[in-house]
This record gives C-alpha cells, sequence and structure tokens, in this order.
C-alpha cells in the first residue's frame, strides 16, 4: 500500500495518525499494541509524544490471526476488553468506537458493522449464478471488533488446537458459539487498500474535525 511519492507518503501518514489520534484520546483506552514490521516503528514512535496512553510494539505474524495472537500476548492481563483495530481504516468516528465497546462490555463480543447496500448473488466455480442473497440479512464487517480477552484467549486455544483459519477476529469467537453482536457504525469508516481509496478518505479526512500532525 506504500506508493513510491512525497504525496502518498504523506497523506499515508496523516491518515495513520488520525486513527491513532482518535483511540488515544478516549478514555476508556488505557494502552495500544501496534503489531508493526520494525520497519514502520519509526513512524508511530514519532506521535508518542502526542498521546497520552502506554504505546506497545509487537511483531506481526504471517496471517491476520497470527498478528492479533502477537498482540494479545502484549495486552496488559489486567485490560477488561480487547479493541482491535485495522489501520487501514483510519477514519473510524470516536463515537462508534464507544457504542461497540459498550456491547463488547455487555456481549462479551461485539464488531462494527453496516447494513449492505448492493445486491449480492452466490455464483458457482463456472461463474454462474446460484441464486441471490437477502441483503436483508447481510452486514459488512469493519473494525474495531471487540473481544473479552479471557474469550479471545479461548478461542485462540480452540483455533490453534483445530487447525482453524480465520478471516476476521470475532470468527474466533463464533467457533466457540459465543454470540457476536453487530453494532451498526458508518459507511465512512473504509479501508484505505487502493489509491482510489486515498483519493475518497483524504476527501473525509478533510471534511472532518481531525487535523494532521504538524
Amino acid at each position: 500500500m506504500l506508493f513510491n511519492t512525497t504525496w502518498s507518503l504523506s497523506l499515508l501518514w496523516s491518515l495513520g495518525y488520525s486513527s491513532l489520534h482518535t483511540f488515544s484520546r478516549m478514555i476508556e483506552v488505557k494502552e495500544i499494541v501496534v503489531v508493526c514490521d520494525p520497519s514502520y516503528k519509526d513512524i508511530f514512535e514519532e506521535a508518542i509524544d502526542k498521546i497520552n496512553v502506554d504505546l506497545k510494539f509487537t511483531l506481526p505474524g504471517k496471517e491476520r490471526q497470527d498478528s492479533v495472537y502477537s498482540g494479545l500476548q502484549a495486552v496488559d492481563l489486567n485490560s477488561e476488553l480487547v479493541c482491535i483495530h485495522d489501520s487501514a481504516r483510519p477514519l473510524v468516528r470516536s463515537g462508534d468506537v464507544e457504542k461497540v465497546l459498550k456491547d463488547g462490555w455487555l456481549i462479551g463480543a461485539a464488531v462494527l458493522g453496516v447494513p449492505v447496500k448492493a445486491t449480492i448473488k452466490e455464483a458457482n466455480s463456472d461463474s454462474y449464478v446460484v441464486k441471490t442473497l437477502d441483503r436483508k440479512t447481510l452486514w459488512e464487517m469493519q473494525t474495531p471488533q471487540v473481544i473479552k480477552p479471557e474469550l479471545l484467549r479461548k478461542g485462540f486455544e480452540l483455533v490453534h488446537r483445530e487447525g482453524l483459519e480465520v478471516t476476521d477476529d470475532v470468527s474466533i469467537v463464533e467457533h466457540l458459539k459465543h454470540p457476536v453482536y453487530v453494532t451498526e457504525g458508518c459507511y465512512t469508516n473504509i479501508k484505505v487498500t487502493t489509491p482510489d481509496d486515498l483519493l475518497l478518505a483524504e476527501r473525509i479526512l478533510n471534511m472532518s474535525s481531525v487535523e494532521p500532525p504538524k
């Protein structure tokens, strides 16, 4: 996702700081564990003097679930909730984070999501439509995903024991048959993975009250 232009790198830093800034200002957040390659550590360390929470670092794993597990090992043992967020979603709103934290505390596991707008069809291996899915029951998952740490640890024990692969964090809890609540979020909480996403994120960021670092 790193493009070799000054514009891209500057924008990526502004976006990354936006997410870090949002979480660091919340009274519910006591520490932030950054799971990243050591080559990116300096970028986040520049923000240490600008935030009021403990900042920790740990190494990523081969797959997403491995990175989450690595981050879990660094979490304070007294933490009551683990809030897992993608750095690729820099525009999450603090109000939505507060909502999903409350739901995660009540249920044990909660995830931000938005109702699917587009028509979704299931197709076979030959690209022929099998059926049209009822979008009234479909949600697009976002982050943060909030899970009580003891529940997440139990989920990882099962995942490791059974050799399971999961694509998002609450899926780990789903394998325990524990309920997961979907907290309705905002469509502007986009995932930035392409140059077009970067342009859209810049527009959203410029319209918000979040200021990039000076």
